[in-house]
């Protein structure tokens, strides 16, 4: 496995091969839900290219992204134990030179809701770096997690606005054996905070097995997610939401399908989820 550091020597790389290129895009912290993504990957390409760069422009002021558990070469070692052939792990100057304007990426009206309401520019920082790397790396598939659903169908607009005719591959969900979703804020999480983080998937549970049920009213459907989170006093609720799988524009009845979304604050840890109702 070969890591490259600048955008020129990535650029150079990628004009040589010839067969198909997948990406696995990532801040760091590689668990197994990354893996998941390079193991999905790997057979579908004939070279896989996976991303370490923690992207300043996706954090809010309040977020410390200091803390972000991110150890390089911990990463790296999980990068080659599943396959990858190249790792681009650029500093922020390759990615946003000095001296060099680079055109925010507009991610769509998907961003101006749910979490584009509580994160002010964080998905104006996603589009922009997926642009960024999608320009420099120019792979034929993409891999995205259906955990940060809202980011991938914003990232699929981005494609498809654009026209870069890349494949974006959805990852489901990896949870652990009590359903918390993988993430690697996880980390951020005390072993009280850890076993309250688990109302998460019990609120989408009560949620998807009553519409499993029959119910389509949006309303009732959040309450249930409401009232589940609200008997979990370390849970700090910033959204239960039933939206419209496409929008994210949140429904009065749900007619075919929605998905069932939540952001939550548990201690300093943010933790969002989310299952389709279908």
């Amino acid at each position: 496995m070969r890591v490259i550091r600048t955008a020129a020597e990535m650029r150079e790389v990628r004009r040589l091969i010839t067969g198909s290129v997948g990406l696995v895009a990532t801040l760091g912290g590689i668990h197994v839900g990354h893996t998941a993504h390079m193991d999905t990957l790997h057979p579908l390409c004939d070279v896989l290219i996976g991303s370490l760069f923690l992207n300043p422009t996706q954090f809010s002021e309040s977020e410390d992204l200091s803390a972000y558990p991110s150890d390089e070469q911990a990463d790296l070692v999980e990068f080659e134990k599943h396959g990858t052939d190249f790792v681009f792990a650029p500093s922020i100057d390759e990615i946003y030179p000095s001296g060099v304007v680079v055109t925010a990426v507009d991610p769509g009206p998907v961003a101006n809701v749910l979490d584009g309401v509580n994160r002010s520019d964080h998905f104006s920082g996603v589009a922009t770096v997926v642009t960024r790397l999608f320009s420099i790396i120019d792979p034929d598939k993409a891999t995205f997690g259906e955990k940060d659903a809202q980011q991938l169908r914003i990232v699929q607009h981005v494609n498809d606005s654009l026209g870069l005719g890349i494949e974006i591959i959805a990852i489901p969900t990896v949870r652990e054996d009590d359903g918390l979703a993988v993430s690697s804020r996880n980390a951020y999480l005390s072993e009280e905070e850890r076993e309250a983080a688990t109302i998460l998937f019990k609120a989408l549970t009560v949620a998807k097995l009553s519409f499993d049920s029959g119910e389509r009213s949006a309303e009732i459907l959040r309450f249930m997610l409401a009232s589940v989170l609200n008997g979990e006093p370390r849970a700090k609720v910033e959204y239960a939401s039933i939206a419209d799988t496409d929008t994210f524009e949140e429904l009065d009845t749900v007619e075919y399908s929605a998905r069932a979304l939540l952001a939550v604050k548990i201690g300093n840890a943010r933790l969002i989820d989310n299952l389709l109702l279908a």
